[in-house]
């Protein structure tokens, strides 16, 4: 299972890790980057984060779809079209688009969630014209037939053999995804299940691309040295003609409320060092926005008592007092549309240890909820928060995948404007009350990786 750090918002997506942290700034700064955003006639969403550092942009293209959009056993049809949109368009080679990025000295990429798909680059500001084009191009004029679709088929099923079966860390988590989600697409890989993969045809991925590829579904972010007149200028002249169509609704099926705690187990010999992971079940920012619930608010602030780095309890406890662990921490995501999830774990010294780092992470939680956390621990939490953010929002990139990933899973700008000071405004007792919601047996899903051993015990 990757190595999960402590984050405030990432969504567990398998091409990116998006966290407000980027965002939080001092509650007295009133304007989010000095950004503005405006809608074009056919409903396409423009937001501009001015950074007049360097004479470079960052552009982004976010979709609101997804791998949780597919249709029953086409999940990963929304990251094959996403490797699709590299080919050819009525304007452009296949592969043009990457090579022109990197003709003038830029970076492109893209990647899949569960909520949205994105295609990015990063270029010097003179060429923001050629690759706004370039984007237009693609939403609307990408061309596909077998030649094309088949080929690029076998390469994600290598991409599926390549990250996910031939890593027993990835195939856990994939399993553990599936035992969270008994009912929600989450559940469901990303990247697709392999059975389903191999009967991927070009109608699966036209159908997807001309269901949900379309302006009104789309949001442009430009980052860095750019002005937001010219912008707006812009994105009215290259995406502004592109028609707008109707739009599937976003219809998934929930989950029912736990009954059971589920427990998993995965042993392999290329596993080197075993790990226990805890996840809980909670309410993402948008779905306790729909409730006027605050509850992400307080596990944001709850996962940095806890595991925020060396000063967390779980690393001082587990690594430094007890030395059961090489390490502990906890990874708190709220970002995703639907839900969030709470996770703890720790790696034990030794192969044979993993039970009492299980009953090390145990002890911890049931002492917080029986002993709960302090006003001090609270504002400092608070403190280290905020003194993080400050350092990561000065970032290109950082802020416009911030922004990006929250309006993709359904949240405003002023969603995320508000964040600083909605966690400033979290108390112990919210903190408390979170806790008890969200961490119950019933709500578990606890897995182990673990080495493989020989009927003697010993680790292959």
């Amino acid at each position: 299972m990757p190595n999960l750090k402590k984050v405030l918002l990432g969504p567990a997506a398998i091409c990116a890790g998006l966290s407000f942290s980027f965002l939080l700034a001092p509650a007295a700064q009133a304007d989010l980057f000095e950004a503005e955003s405006f809608t074009l006639k056919n409903g396409m969403e423009v937001v501009v984060l001015p950074k007049h550092l360097a004479p470079v942009v960052f552009q982004i293209v976010v979709y609101k779809v997804g791998a949780a959009d597919g249709l029953p056993g086409k999940n990963g049809v929304a990251h094959f079209l996403e490797h699709l949109m590299f080919k050819a368009t009525d304007k452009m080679k296949a592969g043009q688009f990457s090579q022109d990025v990197d003709r003038v000295g830029g970076t492109d990429n893209a990647f899949t969630n569960q909520d949205m798909t994105a295609y990015h680059q990063e270029f010097a500001a003179e060429h923001l014209p050629q690759f706004m084009a370039a984007e237009a191009d693609r939403m609307v004029n990408l061309r596909l037939d077998d030649k094309v679709v088949l080929p690029e088929r076998d390469v994600i099923l290598n991409e599926r053999g390549q990250t996910i079966e031939s890593n027993p860390g990835s195939r856990l988590s994939e399993a553990m995804n599936a035992a969270t989600y008994q009912n929600h697409p989450y559940g469901l890989p990303i990247i697709g299940w392999r059975h389903e993969m191999e009967q991927y045809s070009t109608k699966d991925a036209v159908d997807f691309y001309r269901r949900w590829y379309a302006p009104n579904n789309a949001i442009l972010i430009v980052a860095g040295d750019v002005e937001p007149a010219a912008v707006k200028a812009l994105a009215e002249k290259n995406f502004g003609p592109l028609p707008a169509h109707d739009l599937p609704a976003r219809d998934r099926l929930m989950e029912p409320p736990p009954e059971a705690p589920r427990r998993l187990s995965l042993a392999s010999p290329e596993v080197e060092h075993p790990s226990v992971w805890r996840r809980y079940l909670t309410e993402s920012y948008r779905t306790a926005a729909l409730n006027k619930d605050t509850r992400p608010y307080a596990l944001s602030v709850l996962a940095e008592i806890m595991g925020g780095g060396a000063v967390g309890r779980l690393y001082r406890h587990l690594v430094i007092e007890q030395g059961v662990a090489l390490s502990a921490g906890i990874n708190f995501t709220g970002d995703a549309r639907d839900y969030g999830t709470f996770t703890f774990y720790a790696s034990p010294r030794e192969a044979a240890d993993v039970g009492k780092a299980e009953a090390a992470l145990d002890a911890e939680i049931a002492k917080l909820l029986k002993d709960g956390v302090s006003d001090d621990e609270i504002k400092a939490a608070k403190q280290r928060l905020l003194f993080d953010a400050a350092k990561a929002r000065d970032s290109l990139n950082g802020p416009a995948l911030l922004v990006a990933s929250a309006l993709a899973g359904g949240q405003t700008l002023a969603d995320v404007q508000a964040w600083p000071d909605r966690i400033g405004a979290v108390t112990a007792a919210d903190v408390m009350a979170a806790a008890k919601a969200v961490l119950t047996s019933e709500n578990s899903v606890t897995s182990t990786l673990l080495p493989q051993t020989d009927a003697a015990g010993t680790a292959q």
